[in-house]
C-alpha cells in the first residue's frame, strides 16, 4: 500500500526550505516536545515490565509500600542510599514480577488467524525476552485437542525469524511446554468455569492478568465476552479483551457491538485491533512528519495538491468468498485500514504520546470529514481473464460466492477534510483483489515545482511527473519510505531527470560490529550517511574508515529483520498501551463517514464495473482522479 501527497498549486515558491525554516522556527518546540516523548516509551526487551494504564507496574502500590518504595520510587524507609535506589529498584521490580503471571488465551485457537499470526507472534515475543517470566498461553476453541496435539499444530508455524541463534530449538521447546488446550462451546459458562480452574491452577497463587485474544468470527463476540467475564477473569489483576475486525457492518450494528461489550467490560478493558496500525512504516508516520523539520511545514493545502492511500492484492478470494461476500472490500480495506492510516496522516499535534492524546487528535480528523458520496465513489469487482496462457477465475466463479453476487472487489474514492489546514485537498482511496500486483503504501504528491518566473516551465512541458514531488511511504512489500525530485542530468545540456531520496528497510537495516580496525580494506571511505566500498558501489556493507582509528565498535542502528504487526500489537496491549487501538467514538466517526454510502449502494443495488483479473481495475477510478486532476501514483514508473 502507498500513500501520495501532491502539492497545492497556489504555492508560489517550491523547495525554498531555508526561507520556510525562518517563518517556521517556532516549530521547534514540537519537535524536541516530539522525540523527548519518543524516548522514554522504548524498553529493553529483557527488562520488561507489565504496566497498568496509569503507567505504573500492576502491583505497584502493593509492593513499593511492603518494600519501602513511594510510588516516585523513593525510598520511604531509612537505610537505603541514594547510590543503591537504582539497584534497589530494579530488585523490586524483579520481585514484582515473581509475585504476578501474564495469561494468554487465544479464543478460537484451532483457526488460521491463531496458526499463521497469534502464536508466531508470542513465540516471537518471547524468543526475544518480551514477555514477562511467569506466562502461560492457553487455547480455547470447540475442536477436541489435547495439550500435545496442540503443541504439535502450533510447533509447525514457529520459526526463528529474528537470526540464526543456536538456542532456537530450545527456545521452541520451552514456548511450548508453556502452551495449554480447554475445548469448550464459546456460549457455556460452564466450559469457561473449567478454563478459569485451569489458568488458577497455573498461577498457582499469584497476582493473575489475563489476557483474551478473541479469534472467532464477530457473530460469537458477545457471547465469548459474556461467559469470560462471569466466570474467567482474573480475580485480584487486570483482564483486558482484544476484538478482532469487523466491528460491525454499519453504524448500527457497531454501536450495538460496542453497547452489549460494554455490557461486562469498561473501554478500558477493550483492545480493538486493526494490524495495520501495527506495521512498521504506519509508526514511523508519525515520526516521519513531526520529527523531521523539513516535512512539518510542508505538511498543508498549501503545499500538498493531493493524497493518494493505495492497497492492491493480486490474487482474488481464493475459497473465502463466503466471508469476504458478507463485507466487501468498501468494509473490509477502506473503513477501517486506509482510514486509519488517513487519520494518522493528517491529524494536527498531538499534546503528547499518550493514547488518549493521539486517538483525539484521530477523532477530530474524522469528524472533520465529509460523509463519501456516491458521484465520489467507484466500485468493480473482477471477472475472469486468460494471461499467460492461465485462465484466472473472475469472483463469482469461486465456489463459495453467490452467483449474481454484486460485492464490489475495488473500490475508489475522493474524501475531504473540512479544515484549515486540508480544505479542498483531495484524499484519494484505492483498494482491490485481483489487480496486477500487490502493494500497500501511502502517496503524497507534494511540492509543486513552480519557481517563480517559470524558470524550468518548458523543461517540464505538461510532464505531471517532473512538475510534482511526491513523498511516498511504502507499507507492504519491501518496506520503503523515499521521496521523488528533479535533478538536472550531468552533461553539457539542462535536461532534467527523476530521482528518488529513498531509505528502503532491506537495504538500510543491518547490524555489523566491528571490533578490529585491522579487518578494514584500505579503500574504505565514507559516501552520504554510509560507509561503503570504494569498490563496491552498490553494496550496503559498512566499513571502517582506517582514520577514525578512535572508533573500534561501528553498528548500524536498525535490526535485520521487521518485527510482525501482531508482536507489537500483542506487547502493546498486554503492557496497557492502547495507543495503536481504536476507541469507541473513534469507531463511531469512522462508520458515520461509510454507512450512508453503503446504504445507498445496497438499496439501488448498483452493479459493480467489471475488470479483468490482474489487470489495473475498473477505468471509471482513472476518471475519478482525473476529475480532481490527479493521476494514480500506481502508474507508471519503477512502483508500476
Amino acid at each position: 500500500m502507498a500513500a501520495q501527497i501532491t502539492p497545492s498549486s497556489s504555492s508560489s515558491s517550491s523547495l525554498a526550505f531555508s526561507s520556510e525554516f525562518n517563518v517556521w522556527k517556532p516549530m521547534r518546540c514540537c519537535f524536541f516536545k516530539w522525540v523527548s516523548q519518543v524516548c522514554p516509551r522504548i524498553r529493553p526487551s529483557n527488562h520488561f515490565r507489565i504496566k497498568s494504564s496509569n503507567g505504573h507496574p500492576l502491583n505497584a502500590f502493593l509492593t513499593r509500600g511492603l518494600l519501602g518504595l513511594g510510588m516516585d520510587g523513593s525510598p520511604l524507609a531509612k537505610g537505603i542510599n541514594p547510590e543503591e535506589q537504582e539497584e534497589f529498584f530494579i530488585d523490586i521490580l524483579d520481585k514484582e514480577e515473581a509475585l504476578s503471571t501474564l495469561s494468554i488465551t487465544v479464543v478460537g485457537a484451532s483457526g488460521d488467524l491463531a496458526k499463521k499470526k497469534i502464536f508466531p507472534a508470542l513465540f516471537a515475543l518471547y524468543y526475544e525476552d518480551c514477555l514477562p517470566k511467569n506466562f502461560i498461553v492457553f487455547g480455547y476453541a470447540r475442536t477436541k485437542l489435547t495439550d500435545e496435539e496442540l503443541r504439535n499444530i502450533i510447533s509447525t508455524t514457529l520459526t526463528c525469524r529474528i537470526d540464526k541463534r543456536e538456542n532456537c530449538k530450545d527456545k521452541m521447546e520451552q514456548f511450548l511446554k508453556r502452551c495449554f488446550y480447554h475445548s469448550g462451546e464459546y456460549n457455556s459458562v460452564e466450559n469457561f468455569a473449567e478454563l478459569d480452574s485451569k489458568l488458577k491452577k497455573k498461577e498457582a497463587g499469584k497476582l493473575s492478568n489475563r489476557l483474551f485474544y478473541l479469534s472467532i468470527p464477530p457473530n460469537i463476540f458477545v457471547d465469548v465476552v459474556r461467559c469470560a467475564s462471569m466466570k474467567a477473569s482474573s480475580a485480584n489483576g487486570w483482564t483486558r479483551v482484544i476484538v478482532e475486525k469487523p466491528f460491525g457492518r454499519d453504524s448500527e450494528s457497531s454501536a450495538e457491538l460496542t453497547r452489549c461489550l460494554k455490557k461486562y467490560l469498561t473501554e478500558d478493558q477493550i483492545f480493538r485491533i486493526d494490524h495495520y496500525l501495527g506495521k512498521e512504516l504506519v509508526e514511523n508516520l508519525s515520526v516521519l512528519r513531526f520529527s523531521n523539520l523539513i516535512f512539518e511545514p510542508l505538511w498543508s493545502r498549501n503545499y500538498i495538491r493531493n493524497v493518494q492511500f493505495i492497497f492492491s492484492e493480486d490474487f482474488g478470494t481464493e475459497g473465502r468468498g463466503g466471508y469476504f461476500d458478507n463485507y466487501g472490500i468498501i468494509r473490509d480495506i477502506m473503513q477501517n485500514h486506509l482510514l486509519q492510516i488517513l487519520a494518522l496522516f493528517a491529524m494536527e499535534t498531538p499534546v503528547s504520546l499518550d493514547a488518549e492524546d493521539i486517538r483525539n487528535e484521530k477523532v477530530k480528523v474524522l469528524r472533520s470529514m465529509k460523509p463519501l458520496e456516491l458521484e465520489d465513489v467507484i466500485i468493480g469487482q473482477y471477472k475472469g481473464h486468460n494471461k499467460g496462457g492461465r485462465a484466472y477465475p473472475g469472483y463469482t466463479d469461486d465456489s463459495t460466492v453467490p452467483k449474481n453476487s454484486i460485492t464490489p472487489t475495488f473500490a475508489a474514492a475522493a474524501l475531504f477534510i473540512n479544515n484549515a489546514r486540508w480544505d479542498g485537498v483531495p484524499f484519494l482511496m484505492k483498494a482491490g483483489k485481483a489487480l496486477h500486483r500487490k502493494r500497500c503504501g501511502l502517496e503524497n504528491p507534494g511540492q509543486r515545482s513552480e519557481f517563480s518566473s517559470d524558470t524550468f516551465q518548458r523543461n517540464f512541458g505538461t510532464d505531471l511527473d517532473k512538475a510534482t514531488n511526491e513523498l511516498v511511504l511504502r507499507v507492504q512489500p519491501d518496506e520503503a519510505i523515499y521521496l521523488k525530485i528533479n535533478n538536472k542530468v550531468p552533461g553539457l545540456g539542462m535536461r532534467l531527470d527523476r530521482s528518488d531520496l529513498n531509505l528502503l528497510y532491506r537495504a538500510r537495516f543491518y547490524d555489523y560490529p566491528w571490533q578490529n580496525k585491522d579487518f578494514l580494506p584500505e579503500n574504505a571511505y565514507l559516501t552520504g550517511f554510509n560507509l561503503k566500498s570504494k569498490d563496491n558501489l552498490l553494496s550496503e556493507t559498512p566499513y571502517f574508515l582506517p582514520r577514525f582509528s578512535h572508533c573500534m565498535n561501528l553498528r548500524l542502528r536498525y535490526p535485520t529483520e521487521i518485527p510482525d504487526a501482531y508482536e507489537r500489537l500483542l506487547l502493546d496491549a498486554i503492557a496497557g498501551e492502547r495507543r495503536l487501538f481504536i476507541r469507541s467514538d473513534e469507531l463511531d466517526a469512522a462508520w458515520s463517514l461509510f454507512t450512508p454510502l453503503l446504504k445507498e449502494l445496497e438499496a439501488k443495488k448498483i452493479a459493480p464495473e467489471l475488470y479483468p483479473y490482474g489487470s489495473r481495475g475498473p477505468v471509471g477510478a482513472h476518471y475519478l482522479a482525473a476529475k480532481y486532476n490527479v493521476r494514480w501514483g500506481d502508474l507508471g514508473g519503477e512502483d508500476d
